[in-house]
């Protein structure tokens, strides 16, 4: 198998399969109809899988964050084949002398060509291919939901932490991807290029303003008081969006975090929630 670091020769029909550096990765296995022995999560030392997939991972053993996987734990579950991304290129030499590794990009390739990557590793491409038929169905019908009005409607997504500040979601990533299909607008400073928009400063704020805006809350409270601090300006109570009442909390778990299908499809589950209803 040719993948982001070289070649790596994997076994046929894997059964000990250890999913390391991406919740997409994860959840994407998982809805191909398989199930691994291991998996890491989270970009801190917070032990805890997304949410929308803690029912579907009861016996997966939490092998560390993102940042430090364990590897006494990874050699001791006997791997045939570790699932890894280019967050973890540091521990690729030991992770290949522990079992066979592919390197699989979770954050630069869009997110349905993540799973058509990975089900192409796996022989499960049948499997994919229905899973984005389904999406694209769903996401017909929250435009067909929606009306033409969805083309004047302006959907701002943003957030805020500690360590980056106020900051929003463009159009490149997975967020900007699906609020495309849909056909919503987004808000200009929104629009281009880029996945994010970080340091908004407070006198800015009102570019994350719109029709509606889905606020991304996180796992730490850290950063959820990064949020509450914004709300707290005189500045956030100007918005129109905020004087309209349509702002709505939505989970860092598969706003920001899981694109795999199970994220991208929770994704459009808020979407229908607080747009169609």
């Amino acid at each position: 198998m040719q993948h982001i670091v070289g070649e790596t020769c994997i076994p046929l029909d894997p059964k000990r399969i250890i999913v390391l550096g991406g919740d997409d990765t994860l959840g994407n296995l998982l809805a191909l109809g398989m199930k691994p022995v291991a998996a890491s999560s989270g970009w801190d030392a917070v032990e805890s899988f997304p949410k929308h997939l803690q029912n579907q991972l009861e016996g997966v053993e939490y092998v560390g964050s993102t940042t430090q996987p364990s590897l006494e734990k990874i050699l001791l579950l006997q791997p045939d084949l570790i699932l890894s991304n280019h967050h973890m290129e540091a521990f690729n030499d030991q992770l290949s002398q522990i079992a066979p590794t592919v390197v699989v990009d979770s954050d630069h390739d869009p997110w349905k060509q993540q799973l058509l990557t990975l089900s192409k590793i796996l022989d499960k491409e049948d499997i994919a291919n229905r899973l984005i038929d389904n999406y694209q169905q769903r996401s017909d019908e929250l435009k067909q939901a929606l009306g033409d009005d969805r083309t004047n409607l302006v959907v701002s997504v943003a957030t805020a932490t500690q360590r980056f500040g106020i900051w929003a979601y463009g159009s490149k990533g997975p967020v900007g991807n699906v609020l495309d299909d849909v056909g919503v607008q987004r808000p200009p400073s929104q629009v281009g290029d880029f996945d994010y928009t970080e340091r908004i400063s407070l006198e800015s704020l009102d570019a994350i303003d719109g029709d509606v805006l889905l606020l991304v809350s996180w796992r730490n409270e850290s950063d959820n008081n990064a949020i509450s601090e914004m709300q707290k300006s005189p500045l956030w109570q100007q918005l129109e969006v905020v004087r309209n009442d349509q702002v709505y909390t939505v989970s860092m778990d598969h706003w920001d975090t899981d694109h795999s299908i199970f994220g991208i499809n929770a994704l459009l589950d808020d979407l229908f929630e607080y747009l169609a209803n």
